[in-house]
């Protein structure tokens, strides 16, 4: 190596000649001499050397590598080439062993002493032996004769030797060498198998003392046996086979033949030949037979002659039987398989090799085959369909053919609830579905990682080993599977073919479920497919504290008992909870998380058992059982002796006392204790009610959920109708101001001229707006003017948006610093007050930098589950009449639109008729008829809307015809045609009310056919009257429109009297009093409605709620910027309250952006949102505002119907929006390169020119307006002075001025 560089590269190779003999024990030399190494080996001193000589006086025997020299090699090295002797060696028998050896001349004729060594199992034998020499290179080694006795199991044994000489030099063994040690008497137990040993080893059968196989020479003469005993037969199997022969018969016993040959011919099976099978036959052991064909009922023993002997006859006896079949049960089973098929008849128990098939499908059989049933598990089949059942005896075959085995097509499930259970089990789960009673055992499972708690609950593994005549017995509640799970099941009960009633199973403590699913038979059906994604999940145990601390708990008749714990509802309802006090049952009224409350029975029961003389209070919850203590009833004071004037005067005394100690308590306690009563009292009520809805929830749910998998269908071709992004902006700038938010710049004839300095004077205002001074100064100007509307502050901020869009990164930094004035402003004041309202321009600006940030998170994510619950909104209240005059439904979570009057109804379904090209028949030359569901109380106007909507399911709202721009055409054989319309002839009238025309009116049947056809003309519907004041599609509900000519509409009910115009425009303090006492005194039948409503919808209004409050995904980077700078005000002011961070973070986010996304969707979705979805978003988004409060969320009876309904979800709700902050104050920052650089991408959004003029134009008009004051507040701020930002405006103003001389 030289500076790095390598010169030259070799291997060394290192070895040592001394280690070189230990590579092969058994051949020192050979190993020496042989090696890779030049080596040698030095006889006498057994060693192996590196060199050319041993040590002196010493032959050397050279390595092979030495070629010039005669004596090298393995050939020349002392060794023991073979035996000599016989290898067969006798145990117990004195024999001699013989070796040959070669090239002992190497020794130089020194004298030593040879052993011979024999590696004995357990031991190492030594033998002296002696050395005899002979011509040439040759010799013959004799070890000392020896008797062996080896504790040996096998029959032969082969021993190693080996030879030494002196003092442990061993000598090679030319070739592995041993000597094979043999015991006749083992493998030959009889005289049979002794004979037919090998000849070479000459055993003999002796019956000298005990009659054993020994060596020859050990049998004394006289006790040799020439000729075998008799065969003895010990056992037969089966005892039975059928009349056609052909089965199998094993005879095992001894003295069956020496061979094969000796019973070829020479067993009979009750009389008939029986012919042995050469390939089973075991010498003297076993025979296997064939059995020849014989009538049924023939029976006899099992007869072995074996020629020169007499024969061997069985004390068993083998009988003919003629098995038959007679029935099955089940009859049938789903195509799967796994039905544990019982077919019964009788001798089934024929012959040892049987089995069953279904069709061409085979059935395993389940262990034991008894002579009156055969049970067997079926297999899976292709199709539904019957199949003939066979079972076959060895080479005969049964069909039943009277009663087929019907496969039938494999059971749903398409419901399953309760969804959570305690970790205890034996909660009651209902399940739905379809073609659940051909399942035999079906079964609800979990599988539980394998641990030690679980090993000691008992767990066993699958044993499906019966007994006969025993019923077939439940599957084992655990058993233990490959992988280290463990499996727990319980049995579920069929109701009916739609309903199967499980029991949730134990989880112990500390074992963790894996998966949660039902068996039904080989169906298997993960729980949370089945009940439409919603995983199981096992809670906590619930813990309840004894009811008394000391001694037995007392209790007056007639008292609620109030039992405190943790977790008690979390796993079970309220009716599932059974509570007994001895005998005597304590009625469940009213289960909270930590409470339970019972009313005990009037009269004292009776202890359950005899062991104690108080009853006990036992609650039961599932398998759960929870003994909390005796109790004692307190028994009814007996009448007192006490004179009765004294009684009087006594109480008397006492009741004056009494009264005023509790007028004062009361009065002391009344107001802080009235309202937790009434808020526990109206949760206890909502519960009650919820339940109580909770039937004809899971129904409409359900039926939800199915027409939401059809709506998905749909949206995977067509997509959600998502806004554009430029419309998206407008609408979000400038709510309120219809599709054309600014206008035009440039308007009439003439004014081209004008077009080049305006645009030059605009364009310098839009450089002149980069000067953050300039900006900073006309935004606090115009704040300053008392002039300056709220609305004007609104409409400014969103054209600075509008104007800055290209440069995001600049509008942030100028929000950063307005927010920090808006902090400083509030820190002195209420700083919870901040951002409460859009009062300041940066708020309304926060707005628009929220909307344009949050954009891409709406429509990746947000967007979906707010759609799916408008869908979901709309279809549940298209479900139920709507009243097109006054707008309430009867389906609404608004009890200010609900419809509280019993409407009859009929749901139907029209098919439509739709051309080519429209809506979903685009692309389709042919007419189509497209199903509409519709109810026989809609207006037609309803009724045309609920056409289009599904006629153009997949279009946006903006692209339909207008439904005031199209007829309904009722259709009727080839000539029928009418025109449908709200008002025509034969509307009726009575009294001043004139009531809308309906399906029902026109007496239209279901699934009768229509057609929307272009309006030939303007007039008669009031819908079409109310089409110009709704140009954006909303359907408004006719109120003030009502009255024409003195004559009202009505549809569903008449209104009052009064006008409802009127209605709203009173505020006396009476009318308010008694709108009041109105949603106080709403009947129950009416807030069940609301609750099942609200039930219903529950889930889409989670998945929603979910969606905005989750951090599963990555939060955007807006709101982590946006939380951070918040929290960096915080300290900045040294505001350390977490209450004021909260409320400025959910001012800033939820409420201002979420809350207005929930309550307008139309700013995000091109849809129509009608007025009873639109009340319904408002309980939603109110339900959320309620969410973002800290403090805590009370109801009582005064509170509205709307805040009722989510009473007791909005605890929850809470707890989400507080982990959301905490896991965003949690992540890591975002950096202001990362949020620059997401800014910058998302500036490239919005580039249209002529509306960024447009926003200067009017920008310009608010300028000219505080003209004056803005010149003297730049011309007052010297930094302004040296920068000429007022001199820069003038120029403006002048340029613009020359286009707009009406300013």
């Amino acid at each position: 190596m030289f500076e790095d560089v390598a010169v030259a590269v070799t291997n060394f190779s290192f070895y040592d000649c001394s280690a070189v003999q230990a590579l092969e024990v058994a051949a020192p030399c050979r190993a020496c001499v042989s090696s890779l190494w030049p080596c040698h080996w030095c006889p006498q001193s057994s060693r192996c050397v590196f060199g050319e000589h041993c040590p002196e006086g010493e032959r050397t025997i050279y390595s092979t590598q030495e070629v010039e020299n005669q004596v090298r090699g393995p050939g020349v090295c002392p060794q023991v080439e073979s035996l000599a002797s016989p290898p067969l060696v006798p145990v117990g028998w004195e024999s001699r062993l013989t070796l040959r050896v070669r090239n002992l001349q190497h020794f130089q004729g020194l004298p030593a002493s040879y052993h011979c060594w024999l590696e004995l199992p357990g031991e190492l034998q030594r033998l002296p032996a002696s050395l005899e020499e002979m011509a040439g290179d040759a010799g013959l080694i004799y070890c000392q004769a020896q008797q062996f006795y080896p504790s040996m199991a096998q029959r032969e044994l082969p021993v190693p030797i080996y030879v030494t000489r002196g003092k442990g030099q061993r000598l090679d063994n030319a070739r592995t060498l041993h000597v094979t040690l043999y015991n006749c008497a083992v493998g030959h137990p009889d005289c049979s198998h002794c004979q037919a040993a090998n000849g070479s080893l000459g055993c003999l059968w002796c019956s000298h003392g005990q009659p054993a196989c020994l060596y020859g020479p050990l049998c004394p003469p006289g006790a040799v046996e020439q000729l075998c005993p008799t065969p003895s037969i010990d056992m037969i199997e089966p005892l039975t086979g059928p009349p056609e022969g052909g089965l199998a018969l094993t005879i095992l016993g001894s003295n069956l033949g020496r061979d094969f040959a000796d019973v070829q011919d020479a067993v009979s099976v009750a009389g008939q030949p029986c012919s042995p099978d050469p390939s089973l036959y075991r010498t003297s052991a076993r025979i296997v037979c064939v059995t020849s064909p014989a009538p049924s009922g023939t029976t006899g023993p099992i007869q072995v002659a074996i020629k020169s002997r007499p024969p061997g006859i069985s004390s068993q006896h083998f009988t003919y039987q003629d098995p038959i079949l007679l029935s099955l049960s089940p009859q049938w089973g789903p195509q799967a398989g796994g039905t544990q098929l019982t077919i019964h008849g009788r001798h089934l128990q024929t012959g040892g090799n049987i089995s069953a098939f279904v069709g061409s499908q085979s059935c395993p059989i389940q262990e034991p085959v008894c002579p009156e049933a055969i049970v067997c598990r079926t297999m899976p089949q292709a199709s539904p369909g019957e199949a003939v059942v066979r079972v076959v005896f060895g080479h005969a075959e049964r069909t039943l053919r009277a009663s087929p085995f019907r496969y039938t097509v494999n059971p749903q499930l398409m419901a399953a609830e309760p969804s959570v259970s305690f970790r205890g089990g034996g909660r009651l789960i209902r399940v739905r579905g379809k073609d659940l009673d051909v399942v035999q055992w079906p079964l609800l499972s979990v599988w539980l990682e394998d641990m030690a708690e679980v090993q000691a609950a008992g767990a066993q593994t699958q044993d499906l080993r019966r007994s006969c005549g025993a019923p077939a017995a439940a599957p084992k509640a655990c058993v233990q599977l490959e992988g280290g799970l463990l499996q727990c099941s319980t049995v579920c009960s069929i109701n009916s073919s739609s309903l199967l009633l499980c029991q949730s199973p134990a989880v112990p403590d500390g074992a963790s479920p894996k998966r949660v699913f039902f068996i039904l038979d080989n169906v298997h059906v993960d729980f949370a497919s089945a009940s439409g994604g919603q995983d199981f999940l096992y809670q906590p145990n619930p813990r309840l504290a004894p009811l008394s601390r000391e001694g037995p708990a007392r209790l007056k008749p007639g008292n609620v008992l109030d039992v405190e714990g943790e977790g008690l509802n979390l796993g079970i309802s309220k009716e599932e909870v059974r509570v007994h006090i001895g005998d005597g049952e304590c009625l469940v009224k009213t289960l909270t998380l930590t409470h339970l409350y019972c009313e005990p029975p009037l009269r004292v029961p009776q202890p359950a058992n005899g062991s104690s003389t108080l009853p006990q209070f036992v609650v039961q919850m599932g398998n759960l059982r929870l003994a909390l203590g005796p109790v004692q009833y307190e028994a009814e004071p007996a009448p007192s002796a006490f004179p009765v004037e004294a009684q009087v005067g006594l109480g008397m005394g006492a009741a004056v006392l009494t009264a005023a100690v509790l007028l004062l308590t009361l009065m002391y306690r009344h107001k802080s204790k009235q309202a937790l009563r009434d808020y526990q009292k109206v949760l206890v009520q909502l519960e009650n009610l919820e339940i109580g809805v909770g039937d004809q929830c899971r129904k409409e749910f359900t039926d939800l959920m199915t027409e939401m998998t059809d709506l998905s269908s749909d949206l995977e071709a067509s997509g959600i109708p998502f806004l554009d992004y430029r419309t998206y902006t407008e609408r979000v700038f400038f709510p309120g101001h219809g599709g054309c938010p600014l206008q035009p710049v440039f308007e009439g004839p003439g004014e081209e001229g004008h077009r080049v300095p305006v645009r030059q004077g605009l364009t310098q205002l839009s450089n002149l707006l980069n000067s953050k001074l300039f900006l900073l100064t006309l935004i606090h100007t115009l704040e300053e003017q008392p002039s300056f509307s709220q609305r004007d502050r609104c409409h400014v901020a969103s054209l600075l948006s509008l104007a800055l869009h290209s440069k995001l990164e600049y509008l942030t930094d100028i929000m950063r610093t307005l927010l920090g004035d808006l902090a400083a402003h509030y820190v002195h004041k209420n700083p919870k007050l901040m951002l409460r309202r859009t009062e300041t321009m940066v708020e309304k600006l926060l707005t628009n930098w929220l909307s344009i940030c949050l954009y891409t998170f709406l429509r990746e994510v947000a967007g979906e589950p707010l759609y799916m619950l408008l869908r979901a909104i709309q279809y549940q209240v298209d479900k139920g009449p709507v009243d097109a005059v006054t707008g309430k439904a009867k389906r609404t979570l608004n009890d200010s639109r609900l419809l509280r009057e019993d409407v009859e109804f009929r749901p139907l379904t029209l098919m439509v008729l739709v051309g080519p090209g429209a809506g979903g028949a685009a692309g389709s030359s042919m007419t189509q008829h497209v199903p509409a569901r519709v109810l026989d109380t809609d207006t037609i106007t309803q009724v045309k809307e609920k056409v289009l909507d599904q006629v153009y399911k997949g279009t946006p709202f903006s692209q339909r015809p207008s439904v005031h721009t199209l007829d309904l055409e009722w259709r009727s054989g080839l000539a029928g045609h009418l025109t449908l319309s709200d008002e025509d002839l034969t509307s009726v009238t009575q009294n001043h009310w004139k009531r809308l025309n309906t399906l029902q009116h026109y007496k239209v049947p279901d699934g009768a056919t229509v057609r929307l056809i272009p309006q030939l003309h303007n007039g008669g519907a009031i819908s079409q009257r109310l089409s110009q004041s709704c140009p954006s599609g909303e359907s408004i509900p006719m109120l003030e429109d009502g009255e024409e000519g003195g004559v009202r509409l009505w549809h569903l009910v008449k209104g009052t009297d009064e006008p409802e115009g009127n209605k709203v425009r009173r505020s006396s303090l009476r009318e308010r009093e008694r709108e009041r006492a109105r949603a106080k005194a709403i009947p129950e039948i009416y807030l069940t409605r609301l609750l099942s409503m609200k039930g219903t919808l529950q889930k889409f209004v989670d998945d929603t709620f979910q969606a905005i409050l989750s951090v599963n995904r990555p939060v955007p980077i807006a709101i982590k910027y946006l939380f951070d700078f918040l929290d960096e005000l915080a300290e900045k002011h040294g505001i350390e309250d977490p209450e004021t961070l909260h409320i400025w973070k959910t001012n800033s986010l939820l409420l201002r952006f979420w809350v207005n996304t929930l309550k307008n969707p139309q700013l995000i979705f091109d849809i129509r949102v009608s007025d009873n979805v639109d009340a319904i978003l408002a309980v939603i988004a109110q339900t959320f505002i309620d969410s973002c409060t800290i403090s805590e969320h009370k109801v009582g009876r005064d509170s509205p119907v709307n805040k009722l309904l989510y009473a007791r979800e909005i605890p929850r709700y809470k707890q989400m929006v507080e982990r959301y902050y905490s896991d965003i104050r949690q992540s890591s920052p975002a950096s202001y390169q990362e949020m620059n650089s997401a800014l910058a991408e998302l500036s490239g959004n919005y580039t249209s020119a002529p509306h960024c003029l447009e926003a200067l134009q009017e920008l310009y008009n608010h300028i000219h307006r505080y003209y004056d004051q803005i010149i003297n507040a730049l011309e007052e701020d010297p930094v302004s002075q040296k920068m000429q930002l007022a001199c820069r405006l003038q120029q403006i103003a002048a340029l613009v001025e020359n286009k707009v001389t009406d300013l």
